[in-house]
């Protein structure tokens, strides 16, 4: 099958890689062709890398190379069978675009969105045959990371999902089903391990690098909330949270912080712009951590029950199922174990006394139990596998 990808942005060049690597002929399209060269580019250096490790060998290098075609005519998308946009997180202009590759593909080509957070459904409007629209969201980078949250619109057909499932799990992704919801379920499920570590942050609790301590030497998280944010970009991460705030008719759960509102305006990015919640300058000094236990456990603690709940409310709400729901969390931003296990493991009932205290102390909505975590108390469950 002829793969398509729109958008030759690190994205889209990692899931070309990664469909040119299971066998597939590939064609990139940028309507910059800069970007383009800059894209093969960066293959080269990265298959290069790769035969330098014994990883593939100079033939097979080479080959993949050969199976990816770079092209700023839309024309050249003709004959595919799937195509994957990868462009800006803008609706207005992705509905143009899946609009105008319907004039241009065959009556079966599936098209498909790498969108984090924009709706499926709004997209596939946008086209005559909507039944042939899906989500296929990948992790960045795409070569390296397992994950595919595969999204069906409420206009897809069945047959269009089991084909696109099907076609990535044989490129040897971990796929997991999700409902066409804000954030889907790795972007819903993580907001509070950004937006409570800023709130204990603005309260005056921790400062950033004891609150990423806790996080990673207590909690096993591979990075803290603020690095990981730095290495997102705030810019990103931010628009990401506002975007999911507004969808989920301001919800208080997904609520955005001032203090990374502000780090955004100020063009403080992370290490994309070389300072952050950290500076990233040579001569720096990164703040010690207060490594109190006590403290850490406290902090740890708040921000997991949170989490926890939101997995929990996710399997209420069949975003996904109680499995894919942790191995989205494992798979696409590499949580130490599942949060519904996770759950499990500390107790389901030591989470909703947690979250009702938290409740009862700030009177907020965001920390509101999840009716399934409460019913599941009551009836003495925990989740299976």
């Amino acid at each position: 099958m002829k793969i398509g990808i729109l958008g030759a942005g690190s994205m889209g060049s990692g899931i070309a890689q990664v469909a040119s690597q299971s066998g597939h002929e590939v064609v990139l399209f940028d309507t910059n062709a800069e970007q383009l060269d800059k894209a093969k580019g960066k293959l080269a250096k990265i298959m290069a890398r790769l035969v330098e490790k014994g990883r593939v060998t100079s033939e097979d290098a080479e080959a993949i190379q050969g199976r990816i075609s770079y092209i700023t005519s839309m024309s050249d998308f003709a004959g595919s069978g799937l195509i994957i946009e990868a462009i800006i997180e803008n609706l207005d202009i992705k509905k143009k675009v899946f609009a105008e590759l319907e004039g241009i593909v065959g009556a079966d080509c599936i098209l498909a969105s790498n969108t984090s957070s924009l709706s499926i459904a709004s997209i596939a409007a946008a086209c005559k045959k909507s039944e042939r629209v899906i989500g296929i969201h990948f992790f960045n980078p795409a070569p390296l990371m397992p994950l595919v949250e595969i999204i069906p619109a409420v206009q897809t057909a069945d047959n269009v999902t089991t084909t696109a499932r099907n076609l990535v799990d044989s490129w040897k992704k971990v796929t997991v089903l999700a409902k066409d919801t804000p954030g889907f379920i790795v972007n819903r499920v993580a907001r509070p391990f950004y937006g409570e570590a800023l709130k204990i942050y603005e309260e005056g609790v921790a400062d950033f690098a004891t609150i990423d301590w806790a996080m990673t030497e207590l909690g096993g998280f591979r990075m803290g909330p603020f690095t990981l944010m730095d290495y997102i970009g705030n810019d990103i991460n931010y628009t990401v949270t506002e975007t999911v705030f507004k969808a989920f008719y301001y919800d208080p759960r997904y609520r955005p912080s001032f203090t990374q509102k502000r780090h955004s305006e100020a063009g403080w990015y992370g290490r994309k712009s070389g300072r952050g919640y950290y500076d990233y300058a040579e001569e720096a000094t990164k703040a010690a951590p207060n490594t109190d236990t006590v403290v850490g456990n406290q902090i740890l603690n708040r921000i997991l029950v949170l989490l926890i709940n939101e997995a929990v409310d996710a399997v209420f709400l069949n975003i996904a199922s109680a499995k894919d729901v942790d191995l989205a969390m494992t798979k696409g931003v590499n949580y130490p174990k599942g949060l519904l296990q996770w759950g499990n493991e500390i107790g389901l009932d030591n989470v909703l006394s947690q979250l009702d205290a938290l409740y009862a102390e700030y009177g907020d909505d965001k920390y509101r139990a999840s009716v399934l975590l409460r019913r599941m108390v009551n009836n003495g469950e925990t989740f299976e596998f």
